[in-house]
């Protein structure tokens, strides 16, 4: 169960307060794969980050009964003078992993990131992409209930999202996936629940097809619609 209760997120820009949400009040479907579409700077991204515990909003909370993990590819929580393996570690420690399971944990997260040598270099010489591919091998090798997916799917090449698409696919068994992207063809194949966001709420659809229709309707009609740089956000569902 994930609950939101009168969530509001604001950021300051230059242009004036920038209001993501606002007293958003909605309950995420339980036991489904969600997909979450928006255009750009509608609040996706901070969405996840909140849910997962690594940003809070202005006031309101997020209710939870399950473990949700931190969005996956995130690569900002890096220590960035510690090594891809004692950054990894030091997760471990945080979720209570040490011992064989750790050295097990280590060695499926370097497996996975297909860094080589560089597991043992500090990240703050990492690509970006590299970045990436370690904080996903990291996000899936721990156990969560609910996993949290920021457009990873973009990042490396075509046989490393291979290997993301089919680590999805196996832990679609026991665990739910809420998952940002732009790809629909990846949101189709592994969302059940659609939500939208933009200028209107957040808006909670029964197919992953309704809100890919709003998506595209209103990507296509973004040019012709007035812009005043502030989004009030509430629930629609």
């Amino acid at each position: 169960m994930i609950k939101l209760e009168n969530l509001t997120k604001s950021f300051r820009t230059p242009q004036g307060r920038k209001v993501l949400f606002k007293d958003v009040n909605a309950s995420f479907p339980e036991g489904k794969n969600i997909g979450i579409l928006g255009r750009n700077g509608a609040g996706k991204s901070t969405l996840l980050r909140i849910m997962g515990g690594i940003d809070y909003p202005d006031y309101g909370r997020v209710i939870t009964n399950q473990r949700i993990s931190w969005p996956m590819g995130l690569s900002g929580g890096f220590q960035g003078s510690m090594t891809g393996r004692e950054n990894v570690a030091f997760i471990c420690g945080i979720h209570g992993i040490w011992g064989s399971a750790q050295k097990k944990l280590m060695d499926r997260v370097q497996d996975f990131a297909e860094i080589g040598n560089y597991f043992d270099v500090p990240v703050k010489s990492y690509s970006s992409g590299m970045r990436s591919r370690l904080a996903f091998g990291l996000s899936i090798a721990v156990d969560f209930d609910i996993y949290l997916v920021d457009e990873v799917m973009s990042v490396g090449d075509a046989h490393f999202k291979k290997k993301c698409e089919e680590v999805i696919a196996e832990k679609r068994k026991t665990s739910s996936f809420i998952i940002v992207a732009h790809a629909m063809a990846m949101l189709k194949k592994n969302c059940e629940v659609g939500i939208y966001l933009d200028s209107g709420g957040l808006s909670i659809f029964d197919s992953m097809d309704k809100a890919i229709e709003l998506y595209q309707g209103e990507k296509n009609s973004v040019n012709t619609k007035p812009q005043n740089g502030i989004a009030a956000h509430t629930a629609n569902a």
